[in-house]
């Protein structure tokens, strides 16, 4: 590695009086909009569709980024390892085991890119996160998609049946998107127990961070156990970094080794890695963030139950509504009222995602909810 205008000493001060701050502060100052300015949609334009934090980053980690202009010149080798040390340190493995990618999204077609080809079989649930079978279109595995089961659940049983020594890869996204649903730590062990050990299990935990359900376990309890897991998580969500792409996984070293050889060279920035660690380093945030979001889909859901809509339980910061007709133009009727909410998804045509905004958006789309979708009279 080349030096650098800064020391990683020096670095380490910039990102130590940032996390010096996160700790300090006690609230979420920032304001919502502000999170919209260079987003490209007009200020008043609800955006409930992808998912994301509406409060953004933390203030730390704003400061942290703009800091990070002083290193601006420079590839970011030093804060990687960073990264990949503080990480590693956080799941109690060496950092060796740990891989950063642009979004958690870069790591999943690294890993299309290293476990499938035209000869392998890739499996997931549907409807479930579409990237893995578009990435697939490249490397042309056999798609093998299993229905969720009547609770909107991963039907592990089911998916572990289809597998073989042909399947390259398992994908199993956990919370799923978009239904919200999980399956439990028991479920994951035993399904990872039953497959075959040459397949590589995916295990995206994007929503990690906002599940309460105690029988919910993160992967990262069982990568001892089962070499063949990947553990994915993403920076986009719960620490509302998702313009700046910080992504990463945790597996055994010769997993992370075959993942890195699809990796892009240089995949990460300064601003986001800055961003990162400050935001690891306060321990108040994502407790506090997972609160806040939480009660409100908690609001959103009191509201529809009392109004007796049907909707699928949740342990993610989205919400999957049955409207009991196709949603495309029922999207575009929320467009219309300037609100954006999630995508269609061909299996569950009828099935309104939604993403948790704040208190005032979530209010404001019950309010268009009611007007686009009324609730049928009693009879």
């Amino acid at each position: 590695m080349g030096t650098t205008g800064m020391t990683r000493r020096g670095f380490g001060a910039v990102l130590g009086a940032a996390a010096g701050a996160a700790l300090l502060d006690t609230g979420l100052t920032m304001r919502t909009a502000a999170a919209r300015v260079r987003s490209g949609l007009p200020k008043d334009v609800i955006q409930l569709n992808s998912n994301e934090n509406p409060y953004g980053p933390s203030p730390a980690a704003r400061e942290a980024m703009t800091r990070s202009q002083e290193i601006a010149s420079r590839y970011p080798d030093y804060q990687e390892d960073d990264m990949r040390g503080v990480l590693a340190r956080l799941h109690g493995v060496n950092a060796e085991q740990v891989l950063l990618g642009c979004g958690s999204g870069d790591i999943l077609r690294m890993a299309d890119g290293a476990f499938l080809a035209p000869d392998r079989k890739v499996v997931v649930a549907e409807p479930t996160f579409e990237a893995v079978l578009l990435y697939n279109r490249v490397t042309k595995a056999e798609p093998i998609r299993v229905s969720l089961d009547a609770s909107y659940r991963h039907d592990l049983p089911r998916m572990a049946e289809a597998c073989d020594t042909t399947t390259g890869l398992v994908y199993v996204c956990n919370p799923n998107n978009p239904t919200g649903t999980i399956v439990t730590g028991e479920e994951l062990a035993a399904f990872l127990g039953r497959i075959p050990k040459s397949v590589t299990v995916l295990l995206d935990e994007a929503y990690h961070h906002f599940v309460e359900h105690p029988g919910y376990r993160s992967g990262f309890d069982l990568l001892a156990a089962y070499p063949n897991l990947i553990v994915v998580r993403t920076f986009s969500k719960i620490y509302g970094l998702a313009g700046m792409r910080l992504g990463y996984a945790v597996a055994t070293k010769d997993k992370i080794e075959a993942l890195a050889r699809h990796a892009s060279f240089s995949n990460t920035n300064a601003a986001v890695l800055a961003a990162g660690l400050v935001s690891l380093a306060d321990a108040d945030l994502v407790p506090r963030m997972r609160r806040r979001m939480n009660d409100t889909r908690r609001w959103l859901t009191t509201q529809l139950a009392a109004e007796g809509r049907t909707f699928i339980s949740s342990e993610a910061n989205f919400v999957m509504i049955d409207t009991g007709r196709d949603v495309a133009p029922l999207i575009e009727a929320f467009r219309a009222r300037r609100i954006l909410v999630g995508r269609r998804f061909p299996s569950m045509p009828t099935w309104l995602r939604v993403s948790v905004g704040t208190p005032q958006e979530m209010a404001a789309f019950v309010t268009a909810l009611c007007d686009i979708v009324p609730v049928p009279a009693a009879a």
